[in-house]
């Protein structure tokens, strides 16, 4: 092989080479950052056909129901707990330390984003409530299809009739 050859292909490989340590340490970086989306029932009963469930200390989003009755305020600081329950019936427990948003309410679909601390307990630092009457992020709508105060748009008669 001569020399120019051998320089050509020393300067691919170390190229391709720092291109996959970047990729790698990308993937690495992103991995840490990624929230995932349970509901209280995959929470408590595992996710997907394999039945996974989060591990304690990761970071995750939560979505259901605020169970009526189970807010409770601390006297002394801004610390709140309350529950979240889904058409499963599970019950999770949300513990948020700060100001809940003005539309946050009892019985209303909301959104977390917190760790984790064991398998009925999440450890909040944001809460989102809907924004009015006729928005429910998407997660929340399909994790909440059934239950008493899910009210969907049309109804299966409706939609079945608009469609003949």
């Amino acid at each position: 092989m001569n020399p120019r050859r051998k320089k050509r292909l020393t300067i691919i490989l170390a190229i391709s080479t720092g291109v996959a340590a970047a990729i790698g340490l990308m993937l690495y970086a992103l991995s840490q950052n990624i929230d995932l989306f349970y509901t209280p029932g995959e929470l408590v009963q595992g996710k997907g056909p394999d039945k996974v469930k989060p591990e304690e200390g990761q970071r995750l989003r939560i979505g259901g129901m605020v169970v009526p009755g189970s807010v409770k305020r601390d006297a002394q600081s801004l610390r709140v707990a309350f529950d979240l329950i889904d058409a499963s019936g599970e019950r999770v427990t949300v513990t948020y330390d700060g100001i809940l948003p003005d539309l946050f309410r009892e019985g209303q679909g909301i959104v977390a984003q917190g760790t984790l601390e064991d398998a009925r307990t999440v450890a909040a630092f944001e809460v989102l409530a809907k924004h009015d009457e006729n928005y429910m992020p998407p997660e929340v709508a399909d994790a909440l299809k059934g239950m008493q105060h899910y009210k969907p748009e049309y109804t299966e008669a409706q939609l079945q009739g608009s469609k003949s």
